[in-house]
């Protein structure tokens, strides 16, 4: 059982769920204990089995994962991690990466590294996430995908590419911290012209309702319609939005409360002292961590 935090923490990493991830775990943890205590004794390492498993399972969920997503209302965003620590003063964190070019455990719950995670093939992402990432060889690797070590060293150095270039200049988080909230000033203050000044004029929102709540079923692209949207949005409840500083997925976010509940949850992307981008998620299955935190 020490080995389930690990098991969750690559689960989740695989699928962007924490749902999925808890299911995955609790399925892998079964398969464990129907055996019998002989074969359980015969398995050298019970970790690398209970990894290998999990790993296995994740495979064929995103298999399928990627069907279902196809008639999903709107846009799908990773489920956001809930986590209940202010970030006033800013955290520890936003480091460049190291010279092997791979990803600390911080920084692959980011909001941008899953959603980067999300362009890859399931195959790519299993063979990347356990190397580069939890830093399994890759003749282990190759037993969770099924194919040789040699393909799934060139797996994971295609999905590298792909987190390579969708990063820019790493941004320290007390920085990221600084910009964030004076967003939530500006958007509290329903001050148009001081959000327009911090969201790069590419930037990009993407809001997940899973066509159970009201969110824009395309990205919104573009500082000044993202903010004249974010002020329309505010003005619109009849009951009063609360705008809380919350740590989401290791960075500095927002979390959006009506009538003492959690109804939104926001991660930002930041480069150069600018927002460039906004994912909300709203979709309140994927909200239920946060109203029980």
């Amino acid at each position: 059982m020490a080995e389930r935090r690990q098991l969750l923490g690559l689960s989740y990493r695989l699928l962007g769920s924490l749902a999925d991830a808890e299911d995955v775990v609790q399925e892998t943890y079964a398969r464990w204990y129907a055996m019998s205590p002989q074969r359980q004794a015969a398995i050298d390492n019970p970790g690398a089995w209970l990894t290998r498993v999990s790993g296995r399972i994740c495979l064929d969920l995103l298999g399928s994962a990627r069907a279902r997503r196809e008639s999903y209302v709107g846009e799908w965003i990773p489920e956001p991690l809930p986590d209940r620590t202010e970030w006033i003063g800013g955290r520890p964190g936003g480091a460049a990466a190291d010279p092997a070019d791979r990803v600390t455990l911080d920084e692959s719950i980011t909001m941008a590294f899953l959603v980067v995670l999300e362009s890859m093939t399931p195959a790519e992402r299993v063979a990347f996430v356990l190397h580069d990432v939890f830093r399994y060889p890759f003749a282990e690797v190759a037993e969770v995908v099924g194919r040789s070590p040699a393909a799934c060293r060139q797996l994971a150095s295609s999905a590298r590419r792909r987190v390579r270039a969708s990063r820019g200049p790493a941004t320290p988080t007390a920085q990221q911290a600084d910009v964030v909230r004076n967003f939530k000033q500006a958007w509290e203050a329903k001050d148009v012209d001081a959000l327009i000044g911090l969201l790069d004029p590419d930037a990009t929102a993407t809001g997940d309702g899973g066509g159970l709540v009201n969110a824009a079923l395309r990205p919104v692209a573009g500082g000044e319609r993202i903010a004249r949207g974010l002020i329309e949005v505010i003005d619109r409840p009849v009951s009063p939005v609360t705008l809380l500083e919350r740590t989401v997925n290791g960075r500095p976010g927002l979390v959006a409360r009506q009538d003492g509940v959690t109804v939104s949850v926001f991660a930002f992307g930041v480069a150069a002292g600018r927002i460039t981008d906004i994912w909300a998620v709203r979709n309140p299955e994927k909200l239920r961590p946060w109203r029980a935190a």
